[in-house]
């Protein structure tokens, strides 16, 4: 029977259950990555689970995200995940190497293998023909561990690329434009597998950006074939080795498809405050601008810094225009320093920022008030730049160079350059040093070291007979998790000290939810469609664990934030009739009678609305085995008693 790509890879590595859309699977996962954002919990539940040393065939630590050391905090975690990485047989990427995808897709990427990652962007992979998940950071923990990863099968939705990209137009209008057509619930419950004639004109960081922002369509993840391209990038990084043809049968049959003429593109934008909100940039029209960023995991690859030098190059950024330029890896770094594009850069005016997440995450570069930022990242909810006011715009590389110069938003065809500007070659060979990569030791002998930021982690309680608690928060459509745990500079070096964290929860939504849940003991969250959208950190599950949340009811979840409750053991619930959403108010009480045997799928799933005196019915969309780790009050807690139960 023919197959896409995606299914010969998840057949590949099939361990349990089966390949029907919606039926849960498990599957073995060969790689594994975290950064030190979501990390430092990652290997506090690693530890936690008793396993000397992770058996995956490579495992691999980043240090990408929390780099602006201000105080001890980011440092002490960065020293954990060091000395908790070489005890445990797991590669360690310092701080300086570059971003995780960007540095993975460069040095470990492998087509056909399977990737699960604590980041929400690990479907770059998927631009060098991996199966590349993010996952919440106890997931990745259990991989590490020689568990499955269980998933619902997704669909596969194949995008049919034709034509060529015509001159200015990259692959961020590509993705844009996908995201404008599907928006931000497109690709929930699917992998998006891209095929057809116009894929062999796209280089392996053009597919990488695509199949990065497919973590905004909602997807599972996203796939490129693995051809002879994905060939001349694995040899120029001195790995042709780990090269093997991949493609989707000739008749494979798609469970829908869309086709995009890369011809017709034009530079595009994502307007505030969501991805999809996308335009062409003659149609946005020339606004003002106050800063400019280029890089992220999405937009930060040797190709797209050469081809932003290149329209820089002799030239000077607009008098009022911030610009700051973040290299993906110190492997991009070294070759533009190397070949004169980095002083290219610095003499148009741009400030050069290390090899990080940067800005992206929200560390450091917040907009003035009222600022309109223009960004080559894969974000722009509203207030994740550090400043709630400013007005964010997600845009293509040569777009943002162009914009850079003009001080207004500017598309890159009407500014005068010549096709012959961006003609630039991927190279024959890439600088290879690989000496910020530090290997784990070989007896499991390294004492690992804690600092005094570094706490407990919240365990679930095992489900009882009766739930109850008042509505402590409703919330409208397309809540993130930025919402929901914030990140920035002032927070994300509290991301392994869950109580200070407690404090800001849902704060951007409202002001008192804190406060509140504690005063109550917790309760329930009430919220519309696409629940818990964006990063993959599970901190925006652990924390209302914290806080006391039972369980959160909504029109729809994102699907990695749905399974970080599910793994903290607290209830995803979905109404059946969205309607009723409408007759629930803040600090209605409600009551789960019988819980045990609704999870369980005994009993209609009702809930009592105990102040207005009705019940609705909601569902409980899990597997069997899902069913179970909610009984058991989580993945940690359910792991741990399956193991003394086959001990």
């Amino acid at each position: 029977m023919s197959k896409t790509l995606a299914e010969k890879i998840l057949k590949k590595h099939l361990v349990q259950g089966e390949m029907k859309a919606g039926e849960e699977i498990a599957i073995h996962i060969d790689y594994t990555l975290t950064q030190d954002s979501t990390g430092t919990m990652a290997y506090l539940q690693f530890e936690s689970m008793g396993v000397p040393r992770v058996k995956t065939k490579k495992s691999l630590a980043y240090i990408d995200h929390n780099m602006l050391q201000s105080g001890f905090e980011n440092a002490d975690d960065h020293k954990y995940i060091e000395t908790v990485a070489k005890k445990y047989g797991i590669y360690f990427s310092r701080p300086g190497n570059g971003i995780c995808h960007q540095v993975n897709l460069e040095r470990f990427g492998n087509p056909g293998a399977t990737l699960l990652g604590s980041d929400s962007h690990t479907p770059t992979g998927g631009g060098i023909g991996m199966i590349a998940i993010g996952a919440g950071g106890l997931d990745v923990a259990v991989a590490m561990a020689g568990g499955a990863y269980y998933i619902p099968m997704p669909r596969i939705l194949g995008v049919e690329l034709v034509g060529k990209l015509p001159f200015c137009v990259s692959a961020k209008d590509v993705i844009l434009e996908t995201l404008r057509i599907l928006g931000v619930k497109g690709g929930v419950g699917k992998i998006v597998e891209y095929f057809g004639e116009g894929v062999a004109a796209l280089s392996v960081p053009e597919r990488a950006t695509i199949t990065n922002m497919g973590a905004e369509l909602g997807a599972t993840t996203s796939i490129f074939p693995s051809d002879g391209v994905t060939r001349a990038f694995l040899a120029a990084q001195g790995r042709e080795s780990d090269y093997q043809p991949l493609e989707a049968d000739t008749d494979a049959a798609y469970d829908e498809v869309i086709t995009i003429n890369l011809s017709k593109l034009e530079p595009m934008a994502a307007m505030p405050h969501s991805p999809d909100n996308v335009k062409k940039v003659r149609d946005i029209g020339h606004i003002k601008v106050d800063q400019v960023c280029i890089g992220s995991c999405t937009n930060s690859s040797y190709l797209d810094l050469m081809r932003v030098a290149a329209i820089l190059k002799g030239k000077s950024i607009a008098d009022d225009i911030s610009l700051v330029i973040s290299p993906g890896s110190k492997q991009v770094m070294n070759m533009l320093a190397e070949n004169g594009a980095l002083s290219d850069m610095i003499s148009a005016g741009a400030r050069i920022l290390e090899c990080a997440c940067g800005p992206c995450i929200g560390m450091g570069q917040a907009p003035r008030s009222n600022a309109v930022s223009v960004r080559t990242f894969n974000r722009n909810f509203y207030g994740r730049s550090g400043t709630s006011s400013a007005d964010v715009y997600l845009v293509s590389p040569e777009t943002a160079a162009a914009t850079a110069l003009q001080g207004v938003l500017s598309d890159p065809r009407d500014i005068g350059i010549g096709a012959d500007t961006l003609a630039i070659d991927m190279p024959q060979k890439f600088m290879i040093n690989d000496n910020l990569i530090a290997p784990p030791d070989g007896n499991g002998e390294t004492e690992v070291v804690r600092g005094p930021n570094i706490r407990p982690f919240p365990l679930g309680k095992t489900l009882t007979e009766t739930v109850s608690g008042d509505v402590l928060l409703k919330m409208d459509d397309n809540i993130t998790t930025d919402h929901i745990m914030p990140s920035g500079a002032s927070l994300l070096p509290y991301r392994s000290n869950i109580p200070h964290l407690s404090d800001f929860c849902l704060k951007p939504v409202d002001e008192t939810f804190p406060a509140r849940a504690k005063e109550k003991g917790g309760g329930f969250l009430v919220a519309g469609h696409n629940y818990g959208q964006g990063s993959s950190r599970e901190h925006a599950a652990l924390v209302p664990l914290y806080l006391g949340v039972r369980g959160v009811i909504a029109k729809s979840f994102a699907r990695i934030h749905m399974a970080n409750l599910t793994n903290s053991g607290i209830l995803p619930l979905v109404f059946t009739d969205e309607s009723t959403y409408d007759q629930i108010d803040l600090g209605d009480a409600l009551v789960i009678r019988d819980a045990i045997g609704k999870v369980d799928g005994k009993t209609k799933f009702t809930v009592e609305n105990a102040t207005k005196g009705f019940e609705f019915e909601v569902r409980l969309d899990v597997s069997d085995r899902l069913k179970g780790v909610l009984k058991d009050g989580g993945l940690l807690n359910h792991t741990k008693k399956q193991g003394k139960d086959h001990g």
